[in-house]
């Protein structure tokens, strides 16, 4: 496997030397910003395959950052996790809401960051790997193009099937529908964007299981996301 290539944005100089020092041990390539502008053109010039974002920074904050991030199709679908003294559930979902995809409240320890990280980046990766993807209650095995509900096989068209892999590498992830064209569709699709509402609706049929609940959320005015039962 390629070295992981992290971008670290800190402005507590001890914090972000005590983190690329414990990352760089892992094994990991971490460049480090302290302001937000700059962060943005580092992940313009060399893609990374993680953001750790502080969301008080210098100039840009770290929301805006994010929300930049994603909407910058090089960057839509890199994964994000927030640093942040903020402790209220507010900002807690306004975060994920925005495109992040963990949220770590300080203090935390290095120990824990490393395992968070760690942990988004194996959903992520596993489909190159040839590993089965598993979120909740569903498992998708992508060599044999097969998924699961709860041990119980089922049956998804090929749109469906993309469209739930890539929600199983970002779940609680919300997604617009312009970034579900260009992520499962293509780059340059000219699918018109209530298109994909047709086939959510035909993915949230085909994984419906008996009482369970349905795991596609519908975010009003956003987009949808997978939120694992």
């Amino acid at each position: 496997m390629s070295t992981p290539k992290l971008l670290l944005v800190e402005d507590d100089t001890a914090l972000a030397e005590l983190l690329e020092y414990r990352f760089a041990s892992e094994g990991y390539e971490v460049r480090t910003s302290a302001d937000g502008d700059e962060a943005l053109v580092m992940a313009a010039e060399e893609t990374p395959d993680l953001v750790l974002l502080d969301w008080m920074i210098e100039g840009t904050s770290g929301i805006e950052v994010c929300r930049r991030l994603r909407r910058d199709k090089a960057t839509a679908h890199v994964p994000i996790i927030m640093l942040t003294a903020r402790e209220a559930e507010d900002d807690r979902v306004r975060g994920l809401e925005t495109g992040a995809d963990d949220y770590v409240t300080k203090p935390f320890s290095p120990r824990e960051l490393l395992a968070r990280v760690s942990a988004v980046l194996r959903r992520v990766r596993p489909a190159l790997a040839g590993e089965t993807i598993e979120t909740g209650d569903i498992k998708l095995d992508p060599v044999a193009h097969r998924v699961e509900r709860r041990g119980r096989s089922l049956q998804i068209g090929p749109t469906e099937y993309r469209l739930l892999k890539f929600f199983m590498e970002h779940p609680r992830r919300v997604f617009s529908r312009s970034q579900l064209l260009d992520a499962v569709w293509g780059t340059g699709s000219e699918i018109e964007e209530r298109t994909v509402d047709v086939h959510i609706r035909r993915l949230r049929k085909a994984i419906a299981f008996d009482n369970a609940r349905d795991p596609i959320r519908t975010v009003r005015s956003a987009g949808y996301a997978l939120e694992p039962v």
